[in-house]
């Protein structure tokens, strides 16, 4: 005795038998093709649904007479089904090339993240995610941090291990090749710190200390952090997403298994060629901002080059030229160790290296704005 469930026999039809075993039994019949129609996989679900535990699900594909990957989609919604209903799948009734086929899907594990994610979390659990991904961001800087002093130790004792060659090449990129953008920001950075003191300072017929508001401005705070700033966004994204295309083309994998620390030969380089240039940069940054600073004083508050030029010298001292080199320093090493490690964290994809790169201009220009506030209070503290 048998009971039979069947839905009209078109192309894609299927018929569901229940026997006296309680074993259900799935007819497949016409033509199961992306562009017949077909049904949907509820009908077997009801079936699936009345069935207890431990029983079968038999398919039969006798009267098949043509299939493509819609008739694989509909089997393996069907076997997901049954498996989590704790069903016994029986594919043997199935043609051999579609049973081949789904022992492949079978055996190749889900890529993550390809599923859309479920439900949304609530407010509580996203934020503990925030702060558990927070914790091990923090965590991994700081590991990468470790690596980069132990490098420039290893380097100090003559032990570290990159080429020669890339760090006049890297010496090349972040310092000849980044002059043009630095004096035009700087010039310009000079022409709005010079018009707006000048605004203010006519009022009270005190134009000439607009040659200590640009000198100090720029030797101490604006041409290092400036530079700093144009340093990540150029150089330090640079830095991620070659290092970003290494990861992707497995180049840095390549380097730990012949035993080269990818630390000393890519990151070390990078930070030293950063760390030289941007003094040197920072300087030509001064010059050019109070160059744009001269021509506004002389050609808008009719002072003689001479008064401006002897202003500037009694308001700028040794000691703000060394603030202001002292910040270009740690600017470089900040800038290039943030795009390192955006770069060393990349992910195997091209759209992985395209957020790298986005993350270390991100990363680099908060690094520099922060030390930077720090560096000012601590300056000040011990009266520099």
């Amino acid at each position: 005795m048998k009971t039979t469930y069947s839905t009209p026999l078109a192309p894609g039809a299927l018929r569901c038998e229940r026997q006296a075993d309680d074993t259900l039994v799935v007819h497949l019949l016409g033509h199961w093709t992306t562009r017949a129609g077909t049904p949907l996989v509820t009908d077997v679900y009801q079936q699936l649904d009345a069935s207890p535990p431990g029983q079968r699900l038999v398919f039969t594909a006798t009267e098949l007479t043509g299939w493509d990957s819609r008739l694989l989609t509909f089997l393996r919604q069907v076997i997901d089904a049954s498996t989590q209903r704790q069903l016994v799948v029986d594919q043997q009734g199935l043609p051999d090339g579609v049973r081949r086929l789904l022992a492949l899907a079978a055996a190749v594990p889900e890529r993550e993240g390809a599923r859309r994610g479920g439900a949304r979390l609530s407010w509580l659990a996203r934020m503990g995610t925030a702060v558990l991904a927070g914790w091990k961001g923090a965590r991994d800087m700081l590991g990468f941090i470790g690596e980069a002093v132990l490098a420039c130790l290893r380097l100090v004792t003559g032990r570290a291990r990159f080429r020669r060659v890339d760090l006049v090449l890297f010496l090349q990129e972040s310092g000849a090749q980044a002059l043009g953008i630095v004096a035009l920001i700087s010039f310009l950075i000079g022409l709005i710190l010079a018009f707006m003191g000048a605004v203010q300072l006519r009022q009270f017929g005190a134009q000439i200390y607009v040659a200590d508001l640009v000198g100090l401005g720029m030797t101490r705070e604006m041409g290092a952090v400036m530079t700093g700033i144009i340093m990540a966004g150029r150089t330090g994204a640079a830095f991620a997403a070659q290092l970003g295309t290494m990861q992707v083309n497995e180049e840095i994998d390549a380097l730990q298994t012949m035993g080269i620390p990818p630390m000393e030969f890519l990151v070390l380089p990078r930070m030293l060629a950063l760390m030289i240039m941007m003094p040197l940069l920072c300087v030509y940054a001064d010059l050019m901002g109070m160059l744009a600073g001269l021509l506004i004083g002389t050609g808008l508050l009719d002072l003689s080059l001479v008064e401006y030029v002897n202003e500037t010298r009694k308001a700028v001292h040794l000691v703000d030229c060394g603030v202001g080199l002292f910040n270009g320093v740690v600017f470089g090493a900040l800038v290039a160790l943030a795009g390192c490690l955006r770069g060393m964290q990349c992910g195997r994809s091209a759209s992985a290296v395209g957020a790298a790169a986005t993350s270390a201009v991100v990363t680099g220009i908060v690094w520099v704005i922060a030390t930077d506030g720090l560096l000012a209070v601590l300056t000040d503290r011990l009266g520099l």
